[in-house]
């Protein structure tokens, strides 16, 4: 799974949760690498370990000719309480990072493979994340 070498602080603030007034993203909007992308439609914070999952099953369906590009990192640590703790006593233990992505974002991209193929693992891809996706090409 994908996380940070080192972090400046341990635990940061939660930031904006409001959809509304997220917005959309301005970098990492076009297909740069591959010839096909993941593209999310909405916003969303995605774990480590479904960033993993996604290019698990990539991989997989790929094949040995096929190349993939992820786009995002998780570097955003998030914390939670235990179950059934009564509140105060601080802030949660850390308990993973997560990369939060804006609206319009490439996520992973893929080459070496036919359109077919690409689509599918895309696809495949897209069913392991918690927001909506498109598949775009170059």
């Amino acid at each position: 799974m994908l996380f940070p070498k080192k972090v400046k602080y341990r635990k940061w603030h939660t930031m904006r949760k409001n959809p509304k007034k997220v917005g959309s993203a301005t970098r990492g909007i076009e297909v740069n690498f591959g010839s096909y992308g993941l593209k999310a439609l909405e916003y969303g914070r995605i774990k480590s370990n479904q960033i993993e999952s996604a290019r698990k099953v990539m991989s997989r369906s790929l094949g040995k000719t096929g190349k993939i590009w992820i786009r995002i990192f998780p570097d955003m640590p998030y914390t939670a309480k235990p179950a059934e703790v009564k509140l105060g006593k601080g802030k949660g233990d850390l308990q993973g990072y997560v990369a939060p992505v804006h609206a319009g974002r490439v996520l992973f991209e893929v080459d070496g493979v036919t359109e077919a193929v690409a689509r599918e693992s895309l696809r495949k891809a897209g069913t392991k994340l918690p927001v909506k996706t498109r598949i775009v090409a170059r």
